[in-house]
């Protein structure tokens, strides 16, 4: 067996358990099964992580290393259980030592606190709950072990491997009008259903996941704009924020009665501050396009900051709200109706509105001369493509997607302020595109949900939540660069540059 592989991938494993422990992740899962199952104790549920991550990591290094007999299956189980055993041992070790020399780990991890390392040590003094924290996930590994080699034996992978390819053999035996009838109705439901439980679910959440769902919903607007720019055109802009705030305060400073009680109404402010926000876009990306990458980013990233700094400025108080924000910024009525009950319900009809211009305009010429600019932009110029034009067009189409977010996302809170437009938003945008998959809207939209929602899920974790996106972006990058849902165009790329790489190149001044 290949022992050196076994124990880094068990460091690494227990490297994640200690991750996922310093988050409060186990203290979560302590309560949740504690609720559900009604125990006394959480620590069943703090176990129950950590002894599923030994098993599957059992498991599945066995079923890695291919060891075709009950002795190696052993041996690598029970490694692959006890190196991450070995590392939470230490960690509790080391912990309890901290802990008698009263060093003040709440300050360091928030998390940290007496219950949760109660979960795991169980009451016992730190040399016993290691020794049997150690043994535990060591059991557990080794179970795996077992439980992967049987697997193997009984031929589960092979058999789900050859359903599935004679499944894909059925499908393509079909004529092409019958598959693409076949894949045209079976999208067009599952997009009904989608849509369906989206517009219901308010019945069912209750006032605050309503909330949050909208929350995510405006994010998928940022994200869907962003992606024009960066997953479409590859240009990197780290000031989108910028646009988001025109877009804010512009609907803020036209329908609220402070400071300026021009009160517009929602519907005529709307098209003004989308059309703002597209004009801001074009005004920047006159000066700026002829720059690319890190200079592009440095630049809009300044733009960012110009328009936070001012609207916090003292001189601009009179005309912005200053550091105190626009209160009472209008709603929207429709034949004397007030919509604000209903923001959830527009949002989902914004998010459509900006889905169907994004798809329409990748597939048309205009989206195939952005990812020809993207992958090269000196070809895609020398091959008669107007480049500043088109930059100019993507900027101005992502800058009007995030005006249009702005005016939902100030409207729908009733207020806009400096702390709503921060570079953090900026960042937030770029990290559900990259993470979710640039150049592709459904991976927009699973990027908003992960990035978005799930900390809103999981309230344990904010206090990490910078430390949860580098790491998430870390793993991603190593592990899946296309993203969560990529593009095929995206992922087809990325697997012929992975291809080219591995392919041996022929030593310099060889002969033929």
């Amino acid at each position: 067996m290949n022992i050196r592989a076994t124990i880094r991938r068990g460091l690494l494993v227990g490297l994640v358990v200690l991750f996922i422990f310093v988050l409060g992740v186990t203290t979560l899962t302590g309560s949740i099964v504690q609720g559900w199952f009604k125990l006394d104790s959480g620590a069943a549920g703090a176990w129950l992580l950590l002894c599923g991550l030994a098993l599957w990591n059992g498991a599945t290094t066995v079923r890695r290393a291919a060891c075709h007999s009950w002795k190696a299956a052993l041996w690598n189980g029970l490694l692959a259980g006890a190196v991450p055993g070995l590392v939470v041992a230490a960690y509790t070790l080391a912990t309890g030592a901290l802990i008698a020399a009263g060093a003040p780990l709440r300050e360091w991890l928030v998390q940290l606190t007496p219950e949760a390392i109660g979960l795991l040590t169980l009451g016992r003094p730190p040399l016993a709950a290691a020794g049997l924290l150690w043994a535990a996930l060591a059991a557990a590994g080794l179970v795996g072990g077992l439980l992967g080699e049987w697997g193997a034996r009984r031929h589960w992978g092979e058999s789900i491997r050859r359903r599935g390819q004679a499944g894909r053999a059925a499908i393509v035996a079909l004529p092409v009008v019958q598959k693409s009838v076949a894949f045209k109705y079976t999208r067009y439901i599952l997009i009904g259903v989608g849509v369906v439980l989206l517009v219901i679910a308010p019945l069912f959440l209750g006032q605050y996941w309503t909330y949050t769902l909208g929350l995510v919903g405006i994010y998928v607007i940022l994200g869907v704009g962003l992606n024009v720019v960066v997953g479409l055109a590859g240009l990197l802009d780290l000031g989108y924020v910028a646009f988001f705030a025109i877009g804010a305060y512009t609907v803020a400073l036209l329908t609220a009665p402070t400071p300026h009680g021009i009160m517009m109404s929602f519907w005529l402010a709307l098209p003004i501050g989308v059309a703002l926000a597209a004009t801001a876009g074009v005004l920047l990306g006159i000066p700026v396009l002829r720059m690319r990458g890190d200079y592009l980013a440095i630049v809009t990233l300044g733009f960012g900051e110009i328009i936070r700094i001012l609207s916090t400025s003292d001189v601009l108080t009179t005309f912005t709200g200053g550091p105190r924000g626009v209160r009472n910024v209008g709603s929207p009525t429709l034949l004397g109706l007030d919509l604000s009950n209903y923001f959830y319900h527009l949002i989902l009809l914004a998010i459509v509105l900006v889905v169907v211009l994004s798809t329409r305009l990748q597939n048309s010429r205009v989206g195939r001369a952005w990812m020809a600019m993207r992958d090269d932009e000196d070809v895609a110029q020398a091959m008669g493509i107007h480049v500043l034009k088109y930059k100019l067009l993507a900027f101005a189409i992502g800058a009007s997607f995030a005006g249009l977010g702005g005016v939902l996302f100030a409207s729908r809170n009733l207020f806009t302020g400096p702390d709503d437009h921060i570079l953090l938003v900026s960042i937030n945008v770029l990290c559900l595109v990259i993470v979710g998959g640039m150049g592709s809207i459904p991976g927009v939209v699973l990027g908003a949900l992960v990035l978005k929602g799930l900390p809103e899920v999981l309230r344990e974790l904010k206090d990490y939540r910078m430390l949860a996106f580098g790491t998430l972006l870390v793993v991603m990058m190593i592990l899946r660069p296309e993203g969560l849902w990529p593009s095929k165009r995206r992922s087809l790329e990325l697997r012929a540059d992975d291809e080219a790489a591995a392919k041996p190149q022929p030593p310099t001044g060889a002969g033929p």
